[in-house]
């Protein structure tokens, strides 16, 4: 997948990036996707800022589409918005069960929770807890689980019907292979158990983000702007797959998740909560105004890093280095 901007006259040098390229780390208050730290690079352009967080294992090309994504919200700014407000969902790490009202209490009112599930090192029986958790602290909202490709086949059908008992909206990239996508759906549906499935990992992560569509794989679809290179690129894939789509996040600051809430207000319809409540997951953000839920929903409104706080969470100069020379590879695949 291409990581060119849409408008390539847009693209700024590379010494207009580092001129204002800052490195954070960020406390997490709980480990989400193993860690504790999420790092990434912030810089500003004449549209605003932008972020380019790609985890620290995704290789070099990988990471261009998050860079475009990055440039597109600096320098390009994005696409008139149709609504104003985004309903958001909370979401519940692969904690104990225990902790479940203590992750909820962050977020407020919602009216749907997705929960992570099939994490390195749990059973099924800790998925269940922490679902069930979730349902007696919350008996109305709509609950989705998030598997992260966890799970083969068979461990995906029998995982669902147990966590179907609970009542499930969808569940999130079951398993990892766009085949196994759609044969979790055909089992499913043979044994009744009544369960949508949605693709994250299958769109985002292929080389064509359709084909998961083409497969009859999924239900509906998950896009993330920065994996996907952009906002305008990310409306681009909705359209032409034809499913219904939910915004989510790359686990990303307030600059992050801005894009995020441009993609949700830009598209024609918005038939689920977002998840895009995840800055309640860290314990500071980059700016004075951080883009959180309150009762159910973000207000749609720009991103402005404080320098202050920028400067306090500073990375480390090993880290600062490492981030700027990964830019500096990784911009030079934005023509390619």
């Amino acid at each position: 997948m291409s990581a060119a901007l849409a408008s390539p006259q847009a693209v700024p040098t590379l010494d207009e990036l580092l001129a204002t390229a800052t490195v954070v780390s960020l406390p997490m208050r709980v480990k989400f996707r193993g860690i504790m730290e999420r790092e990434t690079l912030l810089f500003r352009g004449p549209a605003g800022w932008g972020e380019f967080c790609p985890f620290p294992e995704y290789g070099d090309t990988e990471a261009s589409r998050w860079l475009a994504a990055a440039v597109e919200a600096a320098w390009q700014g994005f696409p008139a918005p149709l609504r104003d407000t985004i309903p958001v969902n909370a979401t519940v790490p692969a904690v104990p069960a225990a902790r479940v009202p203590e992750v909820l209490e962050r977020f407020g009112r919602v009216d749907a929770v997705k929960v992570k599930v099939a994490e390195h090192g749990q059973e099924l029986a800790d998925d269940v807890a922490r679902v069930t958790a979730v349902r007696e602290a919350l008996p109305d909202v709509a609950i989705r689980v998030d598997a992260n490709a966890g799970w083969d086949v068979p461990q995906a059908v029998e995982a669902l019907g147990r966590l179907s008992a609970v009542g499930l909206e969808y569940a999130e990239q079951p398993v990892p292979q766009i085949e196994g996508l759609a044969e979790v759906r055909r089992r499913l549906a043979r044994q009744g158990t009544p369960v949508l499935i949605a693709a994250d990992e299958s769109v985002r992560k292929e080389d064509d983000p359709l084909k998961v569509t083409r497969a009859g794989a999924a239900d509906l679809i998950v896009i993330k702007v920065a994996p996907l290179g952009g906002v305008r690129r990310a409306l681009d894939i909705v359209a032409q797959a034809g499913l219904p789509a939910v915004v989510s996040s790359a686990l990303d600051t307030s600059v992050g998740i801005r894009a995020g809430l441009a993609l949700a207000a830009a598209l024609p319809e918005l038939p689920y909560a977002c998840g895009l409540g995840t800055v309640r997951l860290f314990a500071s953000d980059i700016t004075r105004d951080p883009l959180v839920p309150d009762d159910g929903a973000i207000r749609v409104r720009e991103a402005v890093a404080d320098e202050e706080l920028l400067e306090r969470y500073a990375a480390s100069a090993e880290r600062r280095d490492w981030w700027l020379d990964r830019l500096r590879r990784v911009y030079a695949l934005l023509h390619a």
